[in-house]
């Protein structure tokens, strides 16, 4: 069958893997920072993977919210370098480092202030309050973490990535490296427990940055647009200024409310989960660490595809965009079999990393753990669907329905499921995890049917006047 796939087919999908491969790999290298924290956390036992677990999902709210803020950055450096405007790169990047600061310290502020909300939310007062030190030796790290950010869509604006992946896998080494230190008081260094882990990825976020700034110091084409300093020679450079940190804000809010709309509903759900006992948030941690992990794969193609989609629909070639963006969503379905056969073959076997510690303790949360799996192998289809869906929508312009349409998915049709099924109905982790699956079912079927009919009806708007000459600025595809 595969054999049977036209020519321009294969073409689509070896152009689509080119780009969206070294996209995923530093998406894998970046999530691998957790999933070392939550592997450290095993050691401890269930009881701080519960803590930390739970501490992880609000403190990754947050940092994925404001780094998909930032994201405009890439996008408006890559059109002001295309006019060849570098006084505009430049205040750019100032604006972009200015709303990740401000975007840190808010959120550095509500991590803060985690551990009564907790409590009222249902968690058990102890698991809040081990969540809470967590929590408040990591919001400082949201800093550095948001100005690197900044540095790095900078760069993919530029179209110079340079060094991100070599940084992110050193970084990552080193972090599982102090986890093991400062968890135990090797070496020197102080025994800590489970708040050592967070201060290993503090440090850590802070290193990361302070090396891409120094790499792009040494880079002359890059670092004279680079200045840490958010003032200029006149007024006319303070306008600019507000004028680019308006344009960052404009088009990164409605990215970053999406990725909310996804984050908060993990989040939520993890909190109801939570009202279950110990055990069920410690396989739900362990249970949303892989999801996240192969969340990645369709992050990469993703982003991979909506640019495609963009190209194409610049062109006024429709018919090619909708083959890019269901040869995307093949790609990204094969990717994530691949990935599920480990998770109804040896359920166990993927799940021991995260629970080294005390056989005997952790038996109760291996089982939940591998019947979530069950689910999870059949969630990630939807998972990537609508990941992938969100691309192409926004490839044709589309970010506000998009996001509408993910609400309506999310919260009006997968949370209450999750609620009937997992709590009033006393089906526990299992019901929950079957209403997340619908949510995701339904978000990704609703993405699709949209981009369909927004691109049939694009294409029967231009189609007959079509011109040779692509415009000036890319349409509402």
């Amino acid at each position: 069958m595969a054999l049977a796939l036209p020519p321009q087919v294969w073409r689509d999908a070896i152009h689509i893997g080119a780009l969206a491969g070294p996209l995923i790999m530093t998406q894998l290298a970046q999530v691998a920072l957790t999933t070392i924290d939550l592997v450290m956390m095993g050691l401890l036992g269930p009881v701080d993977i519960a803590a930390g677990g739970l501490a992880l999902v609000l403190f990754n709210l947050l940092r994925a919210t404001g780094a998909g803020m930032l994201t405009a950055t890439g996008n408006l450096v890559a059109h002001a370098l295309g006019q060849g405007d570098f006084a505009q790169v430049r205040h750019l990047l100032r604006a972009s480092l200015a709303l990740g600061t401000l975007a840190a310290m808010g959120a550095a502020l509500l991590l803060c202030a985690a551990e009564r909300p907790l409590v009222w939310l249902g968690q058990d007062p102890a698991l809040a309050r081990r969540a809470a030190q967590f929590l408040a030796v990591l919001a400082p790290g949201l800093l550095p973490c948001f100005w690197f950010q900044s540095l790095r869509q900078f760069t993919i604006g530029m179209r110079q990535p340079g060094p991100l992946l070599a940084i992110t896998i050193f970084c990552t080494a080193l972090n599982g490296a102090l986890d093991y230190l400062l968890i135990f008081g090797h070496w020197g260094f102080p025994r800590l427990g489970l708040v050592g882990i967070a201060w290993a990825t503090s440090g850590v976020n802070l290193l990361s940055f302070l090396l891409f700034l120094g790499v792009l110091g040494r880079r002359r084409d890059l670092s004279r647009h680079v200045s840490l300093t958010f003032y200029g020679t006149g007024m006319a450079d303070w306008k600019a200024d507000l004028i680019a940190l308006r344009r960052t804000w404009r088009m990164g809010a409605v990215v970053a409310a999406t990725i909310a709309s996804e984050t908060a509903f993990f989040t939520v759900l993890t909190l109801l989960i939570g009202t279950l006992g110990t055990a069920a948030l410690a396989a739900q941690t362990i249970a949303n660490q892989l999801i996240y992990i192969v969340f990645m794969i369709s992050t990469g193609l993703s982003q991979s595809v909506s640019v495609g989609v963009s190209h194409a629909c610049a062109r006024h070639d429709y018919a090619a965009a909708r083959r890019l963006a269901y040869t995307g969503l093949g790609i990204g379905f094969v990717a994530m079999f691949a990935v599920a056969v480990p998770y109804l073959a040896a359920p166990r076997t993927v799940l021991r990393p995260f629970l080294s510690g005390d056989a005997t303790a952790n038996a109760e949360v291996l089982s939940l753990a591998a019947k979530v799996l069950t689910i999870a192998a059949i969630l990630q289809f939807f998972d990537c669907a609508q990941n992938i869906g969100v691309g192409v929508m926004r490839g044709i312009g589309e970010v506000r329905r998009s996001f509408h349409v993910t609400l309506l998915g999310y919260w009006v049709i997968g949370l209450p499921i999750a609620y009937l099924l997992g709590i009033a109905l006393h089906s526990g982790l299992f019901g929950v995890w079957i209403g997340l699956a619908i949510g995701l079912a339904s978000t990704a079927a609703l993405l699709w049917r949209t981009f369909d009919r927004q691109l049939a009806m694009v294409t029967a708007e231009n189609e007959p006047n079509r011109s040779h000459d692509p415009p000036a600025t890319p349409p509402r595809c």
